[in-house]
């Protein structure tokens, strides 16, 4: 792998329950005078699948509402400040808020997170294969906040077609020394590097990653393979 090239597609609209992403991103897609290859990525970030799926429900703009809907969307609560709740959610996420999004949203409205990243990539991923006949790998992305570390980043929440953890054990550094617990968390690090492109603010939803090595490409997910297990947790 020499090079990674990361396209934003731009000019999506808004998208609402029942809208068909395949269809937005391809028109997207051609609009900025691209077309898939094999081992193309697509990124799409979580808010465009949660609306698409009908993830969306009523807030009324209370603290006390905004509290209930926390709580109901996790499945445990971890710490508490104010309205600020660290959760772990049904997926095994553990993140503030139940992932719950009030931003580029409707007012009165909040987002939740989609109800299985990992089917909604693997749709995706299958209906873009039927449409184009074409193999691909797809990454659902949102972002988090890390522990001990200021800021957030994206990561993955879902991922269909690569192999989200390159795992490096049992193999050797350049002095020759044994790697024995090195596994890359490559799917997050491909979410981190598209949001650098995607934004906040500026309505794109999908982005198109190139330069891949052929080998990252195969079975995984994001819960079967990036959710650490609450046995091997040790801060839970």
């Amino acid at each position: 792998m020499n090079e990674l090239r990361v396209i934003p597609l731009r000019g999506v609209g808004a998208v609402g329950e029942g809208d068909d992403l395949v269809t937005l991103f391809l028109d997207a897609l051609g609009a900025c005078g691209e077309t898939l290859a094999r081992h193309d990525l697509i990124v799409v970030t979580s808010k465009v699948v949660s609306k698409s799926e009908g993830q969306v429900v009523a807030f009324d703009g209370t603290d006390e509402h905004k509290v209930a809907l926390i709580e109901r969307e996790s499945t445990r609560v971890l710490r508490r400040r104010g309205t600020l709740r660290i959760t772990e959610t049904a997926h095994g996420f553990i993140n503030a808020n139940a992932g719950i999004d009030l931003s580029n949203t409707d007012r009165g409205t909040a987002v939740l997170l989609p109800k299985d990243p990992d089917r909604s990539a693997r749709r995706f991923r299958g209906e873009v294969r039927r449409r184009c006949d074409v193999e691909v790998a797809v990454v659902v992305t949102d972002t988090f906040g890390r522990t001990w570390r200021n800021g957030v980043t994206d990561v993955a929440l879902g991922s269909a077609g690569l192999k989200p953890i390159l795992d490096l054990r049992g193999t050797t550094d350049a002095n020759g020394r044994l790697l024995e617990a090195t596994e890359v968390a490559i799917v997050d690090e491909i979410a981190g590097a598209a949001n650098l492109v995607l934004g906040k603010a500026q309505g794109t939803p999908f982005a198109l990653l190139r330069g891949l090595d052929d080998s990252y490409f195969g079975e995984g997910s994001v819960a079967g393979d990036i959710v650490r297990s609450t046995n091997d947790d040790l801060f839970r």
